[in-house]
């Protein structure tokens, strides 16, 4: 009962509080958006470029059509950890998210969280590629409420991070579809 107070209290705190909003940004010299959208606009596929996830797949719904599910999970998550005061746990990490919106053509999608063990409340996220004259760039725009036991700037920085990760991850499938 008093696990539910806390969280009862947080929530009424949060809300008081402005959401907290970000924005990371991965360039890509080589890759035209064209060949990176295929990649974003695979919802269900996620895991293919977050190594610490061991699993996203669908829960519902249609794959990448507004509203569908993913399950997201993983272990090994440093910010998480921080704000729990542990170098590392065995905690499995994970989340619900539901796909708010897509557009081929403008190349963006929007979803948000509507279940996890995370912290998030009130999170919607838009990823969006960008063209650009040597490439593009990966953009990912994101609103939450404050976060316990985070600071804003740490949630800027794992954006980033995880951004960084994932465009190295779908700029090195390219390379490996080239030869």
């Amino acid at each position: 009962m008093e696990s539910a107070n806390i969280d009862h209290m947080t929530s009424e705190m949060n809300q008081t509080q402005p959401k907290w909003q970000g924005q990371a940004c991965a360039d890509l010299a080589g890759p035209k958006a064209d060949q990176i959208w295929p990649f974003v606009e695979d919802f269900f596929g996620l895991k293919r470029w977050f190594p610490t996830l061991t699993a996203c797949t669908g829960v519902e719904g249609v794959p990448g059509q507004p509203g569908c599910i993913r399950y997201c999970a993983g272990f090994n998550n440093a910010p998480f950890d921080r704000a729990i005061g542990q170098a590392k746990t065995s905690t499995l990490y994970w989340a619900k998210e539901k796909l708010l919106s897509i557009d081929p053509v403008a190349k963006t999608l929007s979803y948000t969280i509507i279940d996890s063990n995370i912290g998030f409340n009130s999170y919607v996220a838009t990823g969006r590629v960008v063209p650009k004259e040597e490439g593009c760039c990966i953009m990912w725009r994101y609103e939450v409420e404050p976060v316990n036991g985070w600071k804003h700037e740490d949630l800027d920085q794992w954006f980033e991070s995880a951004l960084q990760v994932m465009a190295r991850g779908m700029e090195e499938a390219l390379l490996g579809q080239a030869n």
